[in-house]
């Protein structure tokens, strides 16, 4: 081996290592940025009212984020999940009066059992994701209306509100929750046996396969835990709002997919991280806030800028991922 090649391969594995991080930790880079920038242009941002605020918003759209990049990194993705935040919404309103236990088993075993058929039909029947999901998107709305046409009001939520709405050492429920699901999320992620699989099934399905990985039972418990993670986004949103609402969640498939990759999940699957998860929704968390700071601007451009970072995303991880290879 030449002297010049010895030299090129280290600084090779260096500029993989430096894009490998870029890729992965760049949205939590431009999270703080973008924290700062805010902070600096209007004074109620950096308050602590005001980062609650934020936090409670995102947790809805950060349950079902955490399931959606399991998925993405499994190498597909889930577009039922918006409509199951609905319907968890109202079969949490329907079944309260039995117990608040019952608010939030039901609607995630609903969650569940609807991740369990679309995980079949694209796992054992090799039908594709998208016609899956987005039949399951159809379907579980079209059941939430049948439901409740409009809302169906909580007169009394006692303890099933305050789970949403009650505070821990002065920090939110709803932040607890959300921090501590991406927790146990990451640490599924990285440090057991089913993560392995889902990353190596993402990386290359076939030579997982050829390893031993059951790929299909991968497959299925991957989409039943996204199911899960919706349904009981609905079960808290109604917690939160003291109603069932069975038009909830809508678009909230797309955010799920945005912050995900936005975060750095890789569409092709295979990579990704929940901390990058959490700092995709935390951005677009943040995007809708500063509008509302400013006041004068329609809803309409917290699309308009969602759908920016979005592209720069994906145009910054395909430039990443040529380099890479």
């Amino acid at each position: 081996m030449s002297a010049s090649t010895s030299i090129a391969l280290p600084d090779a594995a260096r500029r993989a290592r430096l894009v490998g991080l870029i890729q992965s930790r760049g949205a939590i880079g431009v999270l703080i940025i973008a924290v700062i920038a805010a902070s600096l242009r209007f004074p109620y941002f950096p308050t602590v009212a005001n980062f609650q605020n934020i936090g409670d918003a995102a947790t809805f759209l950060a349950l079902v984020a955490i399931g959606q990049t399991f998925v993405i990194i499994l190498g597909g993705f889930d577009l039922s999940v918006g409509s199951l935040i609905g319907l968890g919404s109202v079969l949490a309103a329907y079944v309260l009066p039995y117990g608040w236990p019952l608010a939030l088993l039901v609607p995630a075993a609903a969650g569940c059992a609807v991740g369990l058929i679309d995980g079949l039909l694209i796992a054992q029947a090799g039908m594709a994701p998208f016609i899956v999901t987005l039949a399951a998107l159809l379907g579980v709305r079209g059941l939430a209306l049948v439901l409740a046409k409009n809302s169906l009001v909580i007169a009394q939520p006692g303890v099933f509100g305050l789970i949403a709405n009650g505070q821990i050492l002065g920090i939110d429920n709803l932040i607890w929750i959300m921090v501590i699901g991406f927790i146990i999320a990451a640490i599924v992620l990285n440090r057991t046996r089913y993560g392995i699989a889902v990353f190596a099934i993402g990386g290359n399905e076939e030579a997982a396969r050829m390893l031993g990985v059951p790929v299909v039972r991968i497959k299925v418990i991957t989409y039943m835990v996204s199911g899960t993670l919706a349904g009981l986004s609905g079960a808290l949103l109604a917690a939160h709002l003291s109603s069932g609402i069975s038009t909830a969640g809508q678009g909230e498939e797309l955010k799920s997919i945005a912050a995900a990759v936005i975060g750095g999940v890789l569409l092709t699957g295979g990579v990704g991280t929940m901390a990058g998860a959490l700092s995709g929704v935390l951005l677009l968390g943040l995007i809708e806030n500063v509008i509302d700071q400013i006041g004068n601007l329609s809803s309409y451009y917290q699309n308009l800028a969602s759908g920016i970072f979005l592209l720069i995303a994906v145009i910054i991880q395909t430039i990443l991922t040529r380099r890479r290879a």
